[in-house]
């Protein structure tokens, strides 16, 4: 099974129409079309009957201290954790793309709506939910996707990956509310006949290439 896009190509930077922001010469960053990309696949193996995709961003800082703080910056050596950015579930089998601006177009303060979306499938909860926890204004849970935001003054640039796992089932079956670990840990235990993944790259830090 092959996982491709037009939006950007394996291995090479994402374009910042499809990051929740962009770079900003006088405020280091500001927000961006947060629009989800265009993914295309084939060559699932025989028996699929759903797919899910997940897309993560495993070089989050662990330790949020010196995050977009002036005059500080986040090391190379801080232990890293993952950040899920998009869970889709229960993809039909007989669907082969993902068109760019399908499931998000915009940032939507406080979260989009779900788990339901259209066609049947539901999306998962990802983790700008955590880190607006604590915002009065941004506060609350972010279905679907939501796009690349890593700390402006972070010294690695981050990397995206969008994975596509082919099941022999037509729904997942997770245990507890559709955050990351839990679907990843319900993948884990799910028949996956295959998957096929694609990574992009992206920073807000201008030194950083």
């Amino acid at each position: 099974m092959q996982l491709t896009s037009q939006s950007f190509r394996d291995g090479e930077h994402i374009p910042g129409e499809f990051a929740f922001a962009v770079p900003n010469a006088a405020s280091h960053i500001a927000l961006s079309s947060n629009t989800n990309p265009h993914l295309t696949w084939h060559d699932a193996p025989a028996g699929t009957q759903s797919f899910v995709l997940v897309c993560h961003d495993p070089d989050v800082p662990s330790k949020a201290d010196d995050v977009n703080q002036e005059g500080k910056e986040v090391p190379a050596s801080l232990p890293r954790i993952t950040f899920y950015h998009w869970l889709l579930l229960d993809i039909p089998a007989n669907l082969s793309e993902i068109a760019a601006g399908s499931h998000s177009n915009s940032v939507t303060p406080q979260g989009k709506a779900g788990p339901e979306a259209s066609n049947g499938l539901r999306h998962g909860i990802n983790d700008y939910t955590l880190w607006f926890a604590g915002d009065a204004q941004m506060t609350g849970n972010y279905f679907g996707y939501d796009g690349p935001c890593p700390p402006w003054n972070d010294t690695i640039v981050h990397h995206y990956t969008f994975t596509l796992y082919a099941l022999d089932t037509p729904k997942l079956d997770v245990q507890g509310s559709l955050t990351g670990p839990n679907v990843v840990q319900a993948l884990k235990e799910a028949n996956v006949l295959a998957q096929a993944s694609i990574t992009g790259l992206y920073s807000l830090n201008p030194d950083v290439k």
